[in-house]
């Protein structure tokens, strides 16, 4: 079953992510696991960048999670290379959206290799429930 990304996306991120030596399995092409691993890195990277600006450098107290993630393999990654990964936000709601992610070769611009995404919830960690996102957030990714 191959999940589809939705034709209204609004792109925040874009990054480039180095594929390395040990991200390879005995198939000798990257591992399945390690697209998550790269769609996370670039999550991350763009979350910390958007929540400086508010003072935000760690989480702790409430911030976000994700609470179901998908993948669609279309080729096979190989060392060595670099990964352009975009990263979409879409669907905002009270304390979550959902997250997109595409990924293509630095050295084959515009051909696709992954596509995923995750539903990404704010959080009060210690309640250990959803909370409404703050305004700064929301700002963001409307």
């Amino acid at each position: 079953m191959r999940f589809n990304l939705p034709a209204e996306k609004k792109l925040v991120h874009e990054m480039t992510v180095p594929i390395r030596w040990g991200d390879m399995d005995a198939m000798g092409h990257v591992n399945n696991t390690i697209y998550f691993r790269y769609f996370e890195i670039v999550r991350l990277d763009w979350f910390f960048r958007a929540a400086a600006p508010h003072g935000i450098t760690s989480l702790s107290g409430e911030g976000v999670i994700i609470v179901n993630a998908f993948c669609n393999f279309i080729r096979q990654l190989e060392f060595p290379g670099d990964v352009i990964t975009k990263l979409y936000v879409a669907e905002v709601g009270r304390s979550s959206f959902d997250t997109y992610l595409t990924m293509e070769r630095s050295d084959e611009p515009g051909v696709l290799y992954a596509e995923g995404g995750a539903t990404t919830v704010w959080s009060d960690y210690a309640a250990k429930k959803s909370k409404p996102m703050p305004a700064w957030l929301r700002a963001i990714v409307s």
